[in-house]
């Protein structure tokens, strides 16, 4: 039984204009964020600095905990709510300090413990990591998207042709630009684990293209007499079934890990989240009709070539 029956006929080339506008409209919100924020925003594991979860068995306001540690005068000092505020539970995080961080996460618990006593909270976790150490985890990141990003093309240029390619990684491209917008506009702090989501995106994105391109190279060989529009657009409702299956059963899981996975796991979830969707939605909408804007602009001898 199939969810989608392959011989359905919906026009997605027919919609290429305003599944293009929208994908712009969404990567010019996502860049400006960005620019306005100066970037995006990260966390202990890039920038180096201390963290450290406060868990409270009284209710405590969050104004009462900065309160507590103003006095302290550290640089970069800042206080948030960890999870349910039922919990009572907090983060307080020093970043780029020249300090020993090790004495930090000492002097904070002291401050807290002064004023609220030392049976209302206890110490669930200290991270601490140098600025240096925070700066070279920083450029490892950004090289291994990058170098998977460039890899996928160099694979899909062989595996396939030049102009497969160039839909593929620009869909990558919209994929990552998207998911790095969402996570500016909801000041979420990119680490390490977001850089994990990031890759994690970046291959399911190009498996769903490769399976849509791979089907419209077949469909070439079989229709090679066809126009290409038709061909790409019978592809995509070929493949639409496994698209949509492939992607609900991903979401069932990452929708559970978002909801029920706690806090710690809970901005990689959400990273996961942005980047299925708009994966599927790329690798539908935007890489396959590329094809079609680049035969145009580069029209090919013989079409059907393997």
């Amino acid at each position: 039984m199939e969810l989608i029956k392959p011989n359905s006929n919906v026009n997605f080339v027919g919609r290429i204009r305003p599944a293009l506008i929208f994908s712009l409209v969404l990567i010019a919100i996502s860049l400006f964020s960005l620019l306005v924020k100066g970037g995006p925003r990260y966390g202990i594991d890039f920038e180096g600095g201390t963290l450290v979860q406060i868990k409270f068995f009284k209710t405590v306001d969050i104004g009462e905990v900065r309160g507590a540690l103003d006095s302290l005068a550290i640089e970069g000092l800042s206080v948030q709510e960890f999870g349910d505020r039922k919990e009572q539970e907090y983060l307080v995080t020093m970043k780029k300090t020249t300090g020993e961080l090790e004495g930090l996460s000492e002097i904070v618990k002291n401050a807290l413990t002064t004023t609220f006593g030392a049976d209302d909270l206890e110490v669930r976790r200290v991270e601490m990591v140098g600025p240096k150490v925070g700066d070279d985890l920083r450029r490892k990141g950004m090289l291994a998207v990058f170098f998977s990003i460039l890899g996928m093309l160099a694979y899909i240029w062989w595996r396939f042709e030049l102009r497969f390619g160039i839909g593929a990684i620009f869909c990558l491209v919209h994929d990552v630009i998207i998911t790095l917008g969402a996570l500016s506009l909801t000041n979420k702090p990119i680490d390490l684990p977001i850089i994990a989501a990031l890759l994690t995106v970046v291959g399911y994105s190009v498996n769903d293209t490769i399976i849509i391109s791979d089907r419209i190279r077949e469909n070439m060989k079989k229709m090679s007499r066809g126009r290409l529009n038709d061909i790409v657009n019978k592809s995509i409702n070929q493949t639409l079934s496994r698209t949509c299956i492939t992607a609900g059963t991903t979401l069932m899981v990452v929708v559970a890990l978002f909801f029920l996975g706690g806090e710690v796991i809970h901005d990689f979830a959400f990273t996961l989240l942005v980047g299925i969707c708009a994966g599927t939605y790329s690798s539908i909408f935007i890489a396959s009709p590329l094809l079609i804007v680049w035969e145009k602009l580069f029209p090919q001898k013989k079409r059907g070539s393997s």
